[in-house]
């Protein structure tokens, strides 16, 4: 059963017991990115988890930015986190920081260090590496473990005044350097960091570490269910144990899911840095990139994104989604809205021998066969039009219903047409067509009942040039994000854009603005980029359609 778009899943089932129960009487998440990056199709299952968990049972998510790192964030990315969230259609009741929280996670440093419960260490990040232990063999405790609790006190306020240098000391949980889950081996909880903080500029030059921050901003926030993805399943113990050390009365619960790994698909931020550093990709919003706003600029729906997240389902099972399922809930969407357009990807000249000189006459295609209140497209046919290029051949092979000498053709919502004859250049290339029309069939039918298999797409001469960018995809590698620096930029495949200068779209298509998707009729769904200017237009290929004709 489908619920405020997303199906029944184990989150839900946990939910639906705790709240007869009584376990709790309400439900709040919270989405917490960190802003050091764009977001990708990964956070998206993410977003829509928490914020349509909330909205199911009618509770609050939150967007919590999670500047815990001031070395690696950046208000850029803060409002671009912000954007990617309001496109999918979620809407955040409150919008807070970690770093509104950092007098309170300090004060619940001091109150551990009182407790007995943490220490400054001076061991190096190699040493603590080392001291730290493997998955086999138990840690040992540091030199500085066993300070008494004054010296730390004066240690760490020390170290909060600035008389350390970065990396000189740590603070660190006292809890077991013996335990099985390497994360409670006596955690790392705050570090000296001498930068500059986007919110707090600088006010302190100690940040706390991200497990430390996230359980206790969660418990400051009154979130009840941290949902997260499963690689902090590991580190749920010690969420726990903060929590429960600090003396939260109502502690969140946190419950993981599985990520969402696409084929074919690269989420790794340094690897993308690496894609545009060599010239391979524009930006993040490249769209061949699985950026959320990469998918927005190639022009993927938000709902197709939603429904894609909402077929792939909510599980604890580690899985590898195919990208086709996501390219098939896009086209699925735009199949169903976007209206319709000719345009000529790379244009061939057609004179019409005895179509009248100088006339011309409006030809009206509907925009979208159920949807009679787009209206039509409104096309100028006249003597000299334009088909596909490739929408002609001198020598067809069988069942080839398209245009050849000799042949009679569709023109989609104008007249028949039977090519007569063709120009060459002196390389062989067709560079005009020669042609009659009935002009019996306007509209497409023929009086007298004969049948035409083929019909084409065209444009007339009021046609706007425009550029198009093919957009195909980026790898052919099954995970590219496995693949070594070299080997990924070696795997970037040469023909993932193909720009085509010269197009020509209906005039009504080139003045949309950016964003207005487009299905170009037989090409596929394209929409109209940022960079696109009425004198320029631009659009970029979202997704291909099925063609039914497949060349050997």
């Amino acid at each position: 059963m489908e619920e405020n778009g997303l199906n029944s899943n184990f989150i839900h089932d946990i939910i639906d017991e705790e709240l007869a129960e009584g376990v709790n009487t309400r439900v709040q998440t919270r989405f917490p990115p960190e802003p050091n990056s764009y977001l990708h199709i990964g956070h998206a299952k993410a977003i829509c988890i928490n914020f349509a968990t909330a909205e199911k049972y009618n509770g609050v998510c939150n967007l919590r930015l999670d500047d815990t790192n001031p070395t690696k964030e950046d208000a850029e990315y803060v409002e671009a986190i912000k954007s990617d969230i309001e496109w999918l259609g979620f809407h955040a009741a409150n919008v807070y920081y970690a770093s509104s929280y950092f007098d309170f996670i300090y004060e619940c440093a001091i109150k551990l260090i009182e407790n007995g419960k943490a220490y400054v260490d001076d061991l190096t990040a190699d040493e603590i590496r080392e001291y730290r232990g493997t998955l086999t063999e138990p840690g040992k405790n540091s030199p500085y473990r066993d300070r008494s609790v004054e010296e730390n006190l004066r240690l760490f306020k020390e170290m909060t005044n600035g008389v350390y240098a970065d990396g000189e000391k740590v603070l660190r949980a006292k809890i077991d350097m013996a335990s099985p889950n390497m994360n409670m081996r006596d955690p790392v909880i705050y570090r000296i960091l001498h930068v500059s903080h986007h919110q707090t500029g600088d006010k302190w030059c100690v940040y706390p570490m991200y497990d430390f921050a996230h359980p206790l901003s969660d418990a400051k926030e009154g979130v009840t269910y941290s949902l997260c993805s499963l690689e902090f399943e590991n580190h749920r113990p010690l969420y726990d144990w903060f929590i429960k050390e600090i003396g939260f009365k109502e502690p969140p619960r946190q419950i993981e899911f599985a990520r969402l790994n696409l084929t074919k698909c690269l989420t790794s931020k340094r690897k993308n840095i690496i894609l545009m550093k060599n010239g391979l990709v524009t930006g993040w919003d490249d769209p061949r990139l699985a950026t959320i706003c990469g998918m927005r600029r190639r022009g993927y729906p938000a709902k197709a994104l939603r429904a894609f997240i909402e077929k792939v389902g909510v599980s604890k099972a580690y899985s590898t989604v195919d990208y086709g399922l996501l390219e098939a809930c896009v086209r699925d969407e735009l199949n169903a809205n976007a209206p319709r357009t000719l345009a000529v990807l790379e244009p061939l000249k057609v004179i019409i021998d005895n179509y009248p000189e100088n006339q011309t006459e409006t030809i009206e295609v509907e925009r979208h066969p159920d949807h009679p209140e787009m209206g039509t497209s409104k096309l100028t046919f006249a003597k000299e039009i334009y088909i596909e290029k490739g929408d002609f051949m001198k020598e067809p092979p069988k069942k080839y219903f398209r245009m050849f000498p000799g042949n009679e053709v569709r023109l989609k919502g104008a007249y028949f047409l039977t090519c007569t004859g063709f120009e060459e250049d002196e390389n062989g290339n067709v560079t005009c067509l020669y042609c009659t029309y009935d002009p019996a069939t306007k509209g497409g039918d023929s009086p007298d009942g004969r049948k035409v298999k083929g019909t084409i797409h065209w444009a007339g001469p009021d046609s706007v040039k425009a550029e198009v960018r093919l957009y195909g995809q980026l790898f052919d590698n099954e995970n590219p994000g496995a693949l070594s620096d070299e080997e990924l930029c070696a795997a970037v495949l040469p023909d993932s854009l193909t720009v085509v200068k010269n197009a020509l779209v209906e005039p009504a298509a080139a003045a949309c603005a950016a964003g207005t998707a487009w299905q170009f009729v037989r090409s596929g769904y394209f929409c109209v980029d940022p960079d696109s200017t009425p004198e320029r237009p631009v659009f970029n290929r979202t997704v291909q359609l099925n063609s039914s004709y497949k060349p050997k």
